[in-house]
């Protein structure tokens, strides 16, 4: 036999089994090798170590690591020269290392050395849920856990590519074909064996992370504006008698009804404190003057900010924790005191307010308490229920202790107030809607451990939490959009567009049981086309008066079976964020759709004229029917427009990387909704974006 452990090179994609005795590795072998149309290579210390036993009825000793290694390595070079496109190893040096280990505590340098050096594409580790066999080769039917983690650890210290495989060898096969499947792909698109074990483990596809890629790479696509939804043609506006009627309807069904309100709250509230950690972070109070800073940066924000102090819900917590750590504060001069003002409320130390969640800060000074916007949801969400409240918190999981414990601490006396039983549940945001990070040549970015980096997918991956709920009716509002006082006539908006919602979905309900009834005559396709058309803001086919009867019906059917979205909008009064707009798709269709700036080509004069001609804001305030006409739950992941999402650029440790952001949760999440913008006042709408729209009298006591 030659004495030659170095293992041939080859394009062949090479895959190694990898486990303890009698985990199933040979089984698994034949079978990939048979699906694949190719190769494998065999345990050689089985046959050498049987013609042992044989010959003297004698077992493995130390002595035979070293001859059961080359025996393999040259039976695996040779099946490697007649593979077709894959090798699957029944075994490898690596299995030899850590028998003899195990069995002998040593390992011989020559067979550690070339274990470690040999490469392969994906190691399949293969667990212990199957039984154990016995034959003459076999001696350990006992401590097999023990010797798994063992088999694991080595390929952890070696830092070797590896996914284990659970279950009967049916599901093995199933799942392992898949992994080889996939995993070619991600080689073709440049990552490495380690890249693709990382995003498997992280739990999202290689086909997502390769039309990631894609979208990056080619941008994406803008949203093509035909004209601004206005008054009367695309917005609707109520009258007093109207709106009364709408919320008098909702009044009367809501009892038969499940509600829920749908909160996203799970962001950091960073940007809202952005300017002061950008004073602390420049301002340097030994050489200058606050005032002086202002005047050199024309910082007015800041201005404002210390001019106002006094008026913000959290300046008596701050000023009290001051005085306790400076007894002599009152002489400090007004530099100092502004100074440590602001850095207590930013230090992670003290208040650390710039990394809390906007949910748990005070928001609103009251006579006796200071609220947070989760009372002030808590209570809005009373104001509209039918006894029955339920509101759910999208939350980062870190921050779900936080919300707990200000729901527990005032939930019984909204509760009372409102006489209304409140129940409130969170979810997280599901890691699988992560993307990965690239650097500004559109290579996967790693970080200084070699790892690549994954960045939450923004708003739009809130479609999966609003997926996983279940009622008949879904108000959603933003965690920030709430106001001191008013709740009433908040409500009265929402129920307003909650009648407009259910009164729609009633009819389309309606329409969709005749259509099923296959009896349906001409004059009702007629009724239903101009149902479509007037009150869902549904473009028809030019040609749809010349269709034959079963097209129209499949048409009609279609374009009613969709969830439904009721939007409030308010008049634009410049502030940041989605307008109204109709948008013309790939397929040449119009619909209404909420669009941010950055979604639209403003290089295009004209797609800037019909942008800046907006008339209406939307201030995030929607309610949604996700049910068809049988009470099922729509799929809502069926219904966005995947080739829409935004392209972010960050900065990670001084580095620039780019990252794809999902369709926003009411933008291209919901693109293929039924669609109703509905004009509503300027009250509901109360956004805290920044630290200074505290002092705006939306949130001030009057």
């Amino acid at each position: 036999m030659e004495k030659n452990l170095k293992q041939s090179q080859s394009a062949i994609i090479k895959i190694a089994l990898f486990g303890p005795e009698s985990t199933g590795k040979t089984t698994l072998a034949i079978q990939l090798a048979a699906h694949y149309n190719t190769v494998w290579a065999p345990e050689f210390a089985r046959d050498y170590l049987q013609e042992k036993w044989d010959k003297s009825q004698l077992i493995c000793d130390i002595n035979d690591m070293l001859p059961i290694a080359y025996g393999q390595v040259q039976l695996e070079n040779k099946k490697l020269a007649v593979a077709n496109k894959y090798l699957f190893c029944d075994t490898n040096l690596m299995v030899t290392k850590v028998f003899s280990e195990v069995y002998y505590n040593y390992c011989d340098p020559l067979l550690d050395k070339a274990a470690q050096e040999h490469e392969y594409d994906l190691f399949f580790l293969t667990d212990i849920d199957v039984p154990w066999k016995k034959d003459d080769l076999r001696d350990r039917p006992e401590g097999r856990e023990t010797v798994f983690e063992v088999f694991k650890q080595a390929l952890i210290e070696a830092k070797k590519p590896f996914i284990m495989l659970s279950g009967d060898k049916d599901l093995r096969l199933e799942k392992a074909i898949s992994i080889v499947d996939d995993l070619v792909k991600a080689k073709e698109m440049g990552l490495s064996s380690l890249d693709f074990v990382q995003i498997y483990e992280y739990g999202l596809s290689i086909d997502t992370i390769g039309k990631q890629l894609q979208l990056i790479k080619n941008g994406v696509p803008k949203a093509t504006l035909v004209k601004p939804a206005t008054l009367n043609n695309g917005i609707l506006k109520l009258s007093e008698a109207e709106l009364r009627e709408k919320v008098a309807f909702f009044d009367r069904k809501k009892e038969s009804l499940s509600l829920l309100k749908f909160v996203p709250a799970s962001g950091a509230a960073t940007r809202m404190f952005k300017f002061l950690i950008t004073f602390l972070n420049e301002f340097d109070i030994k050489n200058e003057t606050i005032n002086a800073y202002v005047n050199r940066k024309k910082d007015n924000e800041l201005s404002l900010f210390i001019i106002a102090m006094e008026k913000f819900p959290f300046f008596k917590g701050i000023d009290v924790k001051l005085r306790e750590e400076f007894p002599d504060f009152d002489a400090l001069d007004s530099n100092y005191k502004n100074y440590y003002f602001i850095k207590f409320l930013l230090s992670s130390e003290y208040f650390d307010f710039a990394n809390k969640p906007k949910g748990v800060l005070p928001f609103h000074k009251y006579i006796t308490n200071i609220a947070t916007p989760i009372e002030k949801h808590l209570y809005e969400c009373g104001s509209y229920s039918n006894g029955g409240s339920h509101l759910h918190f999208t939350v980062s999981e870190g921050h779900q202790s936080q919300f707990e414990g200000i729901v527990s601490s005032v939930k019984t006396k909204v509760e009372k107030e409102s006489n209304t039983k409140i129940t409130v549940s969170y979810s997280h945001q599901n890691k699988s809607s992560d993307t990965l990070a690239v650097d500004m040549d559109n290579k996967p970015f790693k970080d200084e451990a070699g790892q690549l980096v994954f960045r939450p997918g923004g708003h739009g991956a809130l479609i999966e939490n609003l997926n996983n709920l279940d009622a008949d009716v879904i108000f959603i509002k933003n965690i920030d959009n709430v106001l001191h006082d008013n709740n009433e006539q908040i409500a009265l908006y929402k129920k307003a567009l909650a009648g407009i919602l259910v009164e729609l979905q009633t009819q389309v309900f309606s329409y969709l049981r005749l259509l099923k009834t296959n009896s349906i005559t001409a004059e009702q396709i007629e009724e239903i086309r101009i149902f479509l058309e007037a009150k869902l803001n549904v473009e028809m086919d030019p040609d749809f008066e010349t269709l034959a009867a079963d097209i129209k019906i499949e048409f009609v059917k279609n374009a009613l079976n969709r969830p439904i979205r009721v939007c409030g909008m308010v008049k634009n009064e410049g502030e940041p964020g989605g307008g109204p707009f109709w948008v013309r798709n790939e397929e040449n269709k119009v619909s209404l759709q909420i669009v941010e700036s950055s979604q639209v080509d403003l290089e295009s004069d004209d797609q800037a004229e019909i942008l800046a001609s907006s008339t209406h804001f939307n201030p995030v305030d929607l309610v949604c029917g996700i049910k068809n006409y049988k009470n099922e739950k729509f799929d809502l992941k069926e219904f966005v427009n995947c080739n829409s999402g935004f392209i972010v650029e960050k900065n990670i440790s001084g580095k620039s990387i780019k990252a794809y952001e999902l369709p926003g949760l009411w933008n291209g999440a919901m693109a293929n909704w039924l669609t109703v913008f509905v004009e509503v006042p300027l009250i509901t709408f109360n956004p805290v974006k920044m630290v200074n729209d505290l002092l705006k009298p939306a949130h001030q006591a009057k």
